[in-house]
Order: C-alpha cells, then sequence, then structure tokens
C-alpha cells in the first residue's frame, strides 16, 4: 500500500499524485536505476576496473588526495542515497537521515550540474552532444526523484541536521577550505592538471560554481524543514 499523500503546496510537492504514485509502485525499478548511475559515476570520476587497459585509478580521483574521495563523486553519492532512501522504505526499514540525505543529494547535483552545464556550456564542448545531454536530462530526473520524499519522509530536525552538515561540508571542502590539496568540486571547464599533481581552479568559474552550490544547499534544508513543517500543520488541524 502507498502512503497517503499530505497536502503541500506546489512547490513542495510539484510532482501530479499519479505520477508519484507510478514511481512509488516500481520503485525497486528506480532503485535499479540509480545503482547503475552510481557505478556509471563512480567510472566518470575515475575509477576504472574496465577497460583493463586503463589504470584502476584515472581522471578527478587520480588528481585528488586518497583522503579525501569521499568528497568527490558528488552525483553518484547521491544516487546511492536515494537508492538507499526507496529501498529501505520497501523493505519497511525506514530510515529517516537516508531520506534527508537523499533529498539533499538528489535537488543539489540534480540542480547543479545542469547549472553548470549551461553556465559554462562552451567548455563543455569535449563532451559529445549524446553525453551532455545523457548528463543534463538525468540529473534533472535526480530533481524529480527528490520529491518522491515527502510521501514516506517528516523530514525530522535531526535528520535534517546530518544532511545540512554533511552538504555544508562538502561545500566547504569543495570550494573555500580543501583542507587537503585544492578544492574538490567537480572537474570544469577551463581547469587542468597543475604539476603539483593537483587540479587548477580559475576564476570566474570558480565563483560561479560556488555561489550556485551554495544557494542550492540553502534552497534545500529550507524545503525539507518547510515540508516538516507544512506535515505537521496538517496534522494539528485534523
Amino acid at each position: 500500500m502507498l502512503p497517503d499523500r499530505a497536502v503541500l503546496p506546489r512547490y513542495l510537492a510539484p510532482l501530479p499524485e499519479s505520477l508519484e504514485d507510478f514511481a512509488l509502485r516500481y520503485a525497486w525499478v528506480i532503485v535499479a536505476v540509480n545503482l547503475a548511475g552510481t557505478a556509471f559515476g563512480f567510472w566518470y570520476y575515475g575509477f576504472h576496473p574496465f577497460p583493463l587497459g586503463d589504470p584502476l585509478i584515472t581522471w578527478q580521483f587520480a588528481a585528488e588526495p586518497p583522503v579525501m574521495w569521499p568528497f568527490v563523486p558528488d552525483s553518484p553519492v547521491a544516487t546511492f542515497f536515494i537508492a538507499a532512501s526507496l529501498a529501505l522504505w520497501k523493505l519497511d526499514r525506514n530510515s529517516e537521515v537516508v531520506n534527508a540525505l537523499a533529498f539533499f543529494g538528489c535537488l543539489k547535483l540534480g540542480l547543479w550540474t545542469p547549472f553548470t552545464l549551461l553556465a559554462f556550456m562552451e567548455g563543455f564542448s569535449y563532451n559529445s552532444v549524446l553525453m551532455y545531454n545523457f548528463l543534463f536530462w538525468s540529473h534533472l530526473g535526480m530533481v524529480a526523484e527528490a520529491f518522491l520524499i515527502h510521501r514516506y519522509s517528516d523530514f525530522p530536525v535531526g535528520a535534517v541536521l546530518v544532511a545540512v552538515v554533511w552538504y555544508g561540508f562538502n561545500d566547504v571542502v569543495d570550494y573555500f577550505l580543501p583542507i587537503v590539496g585544492t578544492p574538490h568540486h567537480t572537474t570544469l571547464p577551463a581547469q587542468e592538471l597543475l604539476e603539483t599533481g593537483f587540479m587548477s581552479h580559475s576564476s570566474p568559474t570558480h565563483e560561479i560554481a560556488a555561489a550556485g552550490a551554495v544557494v542550492i544547499t540553502i534552497a534545500a534544508t529550507f524545503l525539507a524543514l518547510a515540508t516538516r513543517v507544512k506535515k505537521l500543520e496538517g496534522k494539528l488541524a485534523r
């Protein structure tokens, strides 16, 4: 049985109820698609168990200190979070922390990636038209997935706090205080590998990407807490 749909403003529940119901009925398919996306994403960032002729660790992973690797593959981690969120709900082992991480991750990377693809369109010309469109539309699909979670999550404050800390810390090390090496955000146009082994971060590309990331983190925080408030208001009004 599907969870009831709370009465929420359109900005908190933009998907038609029929589409939400369809997606939740076929949640295991969405889980499988996201796990495949996670595997592809790790390959995209440079974990190459295949082709066999490639180094196992290449591209951005190779340019980052291993201790910071957990903060590099942001989109694959987000697709893993939404796969885990849906799977745990289907298994009756719902985790509000995982739900909040999935909501933040899908919103943050689902919006940030299309934003950078549009903002630096000419710089991404090294991608084929097919890859460019795949990255653009698949990430927007992550945004749609984020708006399924309100059906089975109340976004408790503690869980939202965990997500804010995780994605806020990501913003810090990605753009402002890398701790080790240089900032760890996804490689963008105009970056190049330095003789030190780290990546360059040219201006204003770095600042534009940082602004987008911070704004989306703030927006995700507002949307999660607003969903909680509106759900509580609905319960009190009964």
